[in-house]
């Protein structure tokens, strides 16, 4: 019996016992059973930014294509994975990309259990500041690692989704010449839960 259907008998049981030290009962029962909903519903896989808004900036956008900004991958962190996680992935996608299959900007994967962020500019792999497990496969600008937002000018608001995969296992099996759509195919087999976070930029 969960904390809803506890609420609905203490409900009815005080419906039918209306003496007051029963509507006493109800009401600590309902302030404990809240307290207890807000507690099992709050731990949730939950993925976080210190560097981002709302909104992408030159920090973030890509330097080329027609952008001029820092290329830095944004700092993550995450909270609260499933029990059975043996390693985590991140990859950030432009669905409003016009080819058809959005624009893969970063995939990064093999990511230890034990590591719950990455740092500012861990897409770059020149940095080496990604944990060394990791691998960093081919994005849809062509190169392994970290491509910022570039969207074409006077084509509004693209959207680029941030989701952090929680994974059954500790290795995918794959190199950084794996493409978007293989690594994709990998991480959806292997996904205990997963977290997103959304920003937006325009040219």
């Amino acid at each position: 019996m969960n904390i809803f259907h506890n609420l609905l008998f203490a409900k009815y049981h005080c419906i039918f016992n209306p003496s007051i030290n029963s509507m006493k009962k109800l009401l600590s029962f309902i302030a404990l059973s809240l307290c207890s909903a807000s507690f099992i519903y709050g731990q949730t896989f939950t993925l976080k930014s210190k560097d981002l808004g709302g909104q992408a900036t030159l920090q973030q956008v890509f330097n080329g294509f027609g952008c001029t900004g820092g290329n830095i991958s944004p700092e993550l962190h995450w909270e609260n994975a499933p029990a059975g996680t043996k390693s985590f992935a991140v990859t950030i996608h432009d669905p409003n990309a016009p080819t058809g299959s959005g624009w893969w900007h970063w995939l990064i994967f093999d990511i230890p259990a034990n590591t719950l962020a990455l740092p500012s500019n861990a897409g770059n792999v020149e940095a080496k500041l990604a944990p060394p497990t990791c691998i960093q496969s081919m994005t849809d600008f062509g190169k392994v690692g970290y491509g910022g937002p570039c969207p074409p000018e006077g084509h509004g608001f693209h959207e680029y989704l941030i989701t952090v995969y929680a994974l059954k296992t500790d290795k995918l099996g794959l190199d950084q010449n794996a493409n978007p759509a293989l690594v994709g195919y990998s991480l959806n087999s292997n996904t205990l839960q997963k977290a997103s976070l959304v920003y937006y930029y325009k040219r």
